[in-house]
């Protein structure tokens, strides 16, 4: 998973994020991406591609995504209703950085950019101290569940490490999927700058 920098997408200056998940086993191989463009302000999702290669499944998602008038369209098919302030699997993730989390609440949000995924349903279950390739971090852990397939779906029973602190930065993640199980660790960090 990597925040590659900006692109413009439709006039908006947008962060792009990319998350690739490859592995498996003799018999059944993995290689999943997604990227994800969402708004360096709002952290609406303004584009979402999927390329899915799970053993004999394959599939290729391109969304276009209007925050402007929730709505969103894949690829040479009409738009469809959306939400307000959308936001994909991935700029999710980035999203919820920005959430002060207490330890036994539980938050909803409607913003998933497909209605039907919607609540998407945070349980905030502890706080632990963990240890990745980038170092020991005090983490707070949660649960998030959105109504879809992928790493966040019911099933999937996901968990994901977020530091203790103000930048709430990504420490781990480990989800139950279809093809086994994932686990990210956080490898390595560099603090922005801050502009003035």
């Amino acid at each position: 998973m990597l925040l590659a920098g900006t692109d413009t997408i439709r006039g908006h200056t947008a962060w792009r994020a990319i998350f690739t998940i490859s592995g498996g086993t003799l018999f059944f191989r993995v290689r999943d991406s997604t990227v994800s463009w969402f708004d360096t302000a709002t952290l609406s999702s303004l584009r979402f591609v999927q390329h899915i290669n799970e053993g004999r499944y394959h599939a290729d998602r391109d969304y276009e995504i209007y925050p402007e008038r929730a709505t969103y369209a894949r690829l040479d098919k009409p738009e469809v209703p959306s939400v307000r302030e959308p936001l994909d699997d991935a700029s999710f993730l980035y999203f919820l950085r920005t959430v002060p989390l207490e330890v036994g609440h539980t938050y909803k949000f409607d913003r998933y950019f497909q209605p039907e995924g919607n609540p998407i349903i945070i349980h905030v279950l502890r706080r632990e101290r963990v240890t990745v390739p980038a170092g020991t971090f005090n983490a707070i852990v949660v649960q998030p569940q959105i109504k879809t397939a992928g790493i966040f779906s019911e099933k999937g029973h996901a968990e994901v490490w977020l530091a203790d602190d103000s930048t709430h930065m990504m420490l781990m993640l480990k989800s139950g999927l279809s093809f086994g199980s994932l686990n990210l660790y956080l490898t390595s960090y560099s603090p922005g700058v801050r502009s003035r």
